[in-house]
């Protein structure tokens, strides 16, 4: 059985680069590969030109295998009244910021895992694709692993873990309560049920006979060493590149990552409709951090985006979904490559 993130993948490190939607475009996916760790592109919030677009700077800078990141929700109903709730809860925000609410962005911005999307990925046929919230249909599933891609899926349980494995996931990310962004739960929305990492990790190890990969709060070289002396097959950091040169994080989302309000984060659903772990700013501390008013994921982004917009032109991060993990503490303005070698004890 294979044990080792790099025999798996064909990797020099046991490092896996989190895809991290909306800071990080194919530059620190490539940076991230240089290094011989597994750098990742997120493909949510890509269209298809777009993708492509990225894909093809992927394969031209890549040399080793690299990772693509989609989400597996299944798109919600557009509910008149859920979304009316919402702007009525939004509406002091939008009058005090000058936000039309009569012209609003309308749609979600995170689309599934589908047919149109493998259809652009199979010309290139990215050696490994990650999931969130679950996986794509066994006939999705299926069309990948006929071009020979690795299957890796986040689990935040031992249940999810376990269904996972059932469906023939190539290994396992088992995603701790310490991770910044989305959480990956799918079989269950209790949050009562979300451990952290070092609890997760021991237990997803022994119910499982594939490979299981750390994630959530894991910042330094230290940690990348207790996940693996824990039984992980190597790990995923997300967080600590944020600062890197080549990640795409907004200025005031830098100022954040910087200041000491890094140190405080909370689990909040105000910004997409699904939980997710960010910096605690204004819009988190006044509606929840979880609101009952947001609409299921991904309705509740296209309003607070409008007022993001207009906080952010004046140097405001009020309204920004800051995403960060418990552990901020390694982020440094550095590049991809170096903070890869750092994180593998492999540099200072």
């Amino acid at each position: 059985m294979t044990r080792t993130l790099q025999q798996l993948l064909g990797l020099q490190l046991p490092i896996i680069q989190a895809p991290m939607a909306g800071v990080q475009g194919s530059a620190l996916a490539v940076a991230v590969c240089k290094a011989g760790a597994l750098g990742s592109l997120p493909g949510a919030m890509l269209g298809m030109a777009a993708l492509q677009q990225e894909l093809a700077a992927l394969e031209a800078a890549s040399s080793g295998p690299y990772n693509v990141n989609f989400f597996c929700h299944q798109p919600p109903q557009a509910s008149a009244a859920e979304q009316a709730i919402w702007q009525e809860t939004l509406a002091p925000y939008f009058a005090e910021l000058g936000v039309d609410q009569q012209n609003l962005p309308t749609g979600p911005s995170r689309t599934p895992f589908d047919a149109e999307t493998a259809s652009v990925l199979e010309a290139f046929k990215p050696a490994v694709l990650s999931f969130h919230f679950g996986l794509p249909a066994p006939e999705l599933l299926q069309r990948v692993r006929r071009w020979g891609a690795k299957v890796l899926s986040s689990a935040t349980t031992v249940e999810e873990a376990l269904w996972l494995q059932e469906r023939g996931v190539d290994a396992i990310i088992a995603q701790g309560l310490e991770a910044g962004g989305h959480r990956g739960m799918f079989l269950s929305q209790d949050l009562s049920t979300q451990v952290g990492t070092f609890a997760l990790l021991p237990q997803i190890v022994k119910a499982v006979k594939v490979p299981v990969i750390a994630a959530g709060g894991i910042a330094d070289a230290q940690g990348v060493a207790a996940a693996l002396a824990l039984g992980a097959a190597g790990v995923q950091v997300g967080t600590a590149y944020m600062l890197c040169t080549e990640a795409g994080t907004s200025a005031v989302h830098r100022a954040a990552l910087k200041s000491p309000a890094a140190r405080l984060t909370a689990l909040s659903n105000v910004y997409t409709g699904r939980p997710a772990r960010g910096i605690v700013n204004r819009l988190m501390r006044e509606l929840g951090p979880i609101s009952p008013a947001a609409p299921p994921f991904p309705l509740a982004t296209a309003a607070v985006s409008a007022l993001r917009a207009k906080a952010e032109a004046q140097g405001s991060s009020d309204f920004s979904a800051l995403w960060a993990g418990q552990n901020a503490s390694a982020c440094r303005e550095v590049s991809a490559t170096l903070l890869t070698r750092q994180l593998a004890g492999l540099a200072d």
